[in-house]
């Protein structure tokens, strides 16, 4: 049970500060998930087409939520 909690602790979803553009959302959502940080961006440019007001709360609530990688 500890090794588990440790391995979540390690584990989180952050911004990353690095590889930011504007709040570095999807820079943290690629790192997290291991996937292209330009992918993601891509997905997420996409997404504000089709579907904009929640795509764009979403963004917000997450730049304002997540802690920054430290």
């Amino acid at each position: 049970m500890r090794y588990e909690r440790e391995y979540l602790m390690q584990n989180r979803l952050t911004k990353d500060m690095v590889h930011k553009k504007l709040s570095g959302v999807c820079g943290g959502i690629a790192r997290h998930y291991q996937l292209s940080r330009l992918g993601v961006r891509i997905a997420a440019v996409v997404s504000l087409f089709a579907f904009p007001v929640v795509t764009g709360v979403a963004y917000i609530v997450a730049a304002m939520l997540l802690p920054a990688r430290r």
